[in-house]
């Protein structure tokens, strides 16, 4: 199972980005799909959460303004629309998923918290 994320980029004050992390492989089933971020110096910090599809949080600093999804067919792509973007929101962003894979040798499913490669997005005019 692996993550792959695109869609970062260098946008002006008050632009939009749409994020994807897409995960792959013999997936039973996703849990949680979050949305991190980490600026030069700082600490990496929770962006926006997407619990089974219905239930979403978002850090303060981006309420209104940052919407996170999954695609409705599958459920392993999840989606970040940042609208309004400030240049304090540069970062590398990255996504986390929690999900179990069929493990067929085990009879069962093995559990990953699995992180992506990180995308840098850049808010500077």
């Amino acid at each position: 199972v692996q993550l792959v994320e695109s869609g970062g980029g260098l946008v002006q004050p008050g632009g939009s980005l749409r994020l994807s992390c897409a995960a792959s492989g013999s997936i039973f089933k996703i849990n949680t799909m979050s949305w991190y971020r980490q600026a030069p110096g700082e600490q990496r910090e929770l962006v926006a959460t997407d619990t089974t599809g219905t239930n979403t949080k978002y850090a303060e600093s981006v309420k209104g303004r940052f919407t996170v999804s999954r695609d409705n067919a599958n459920n392993t792509v999840v989606y970040l629309q940042m609208n309004s973007l400030k240049p304090e929101d540069t970062a590398v962003y990255y996504c986390n998923v929690e999900l179990f894979e069929n493990a067929y040798d085990l009879g069962g499913y093995r559990y990953h918290d699995l992180w992506g490669q990180g995308t840098l997005v850049t808010v500077s005019s």
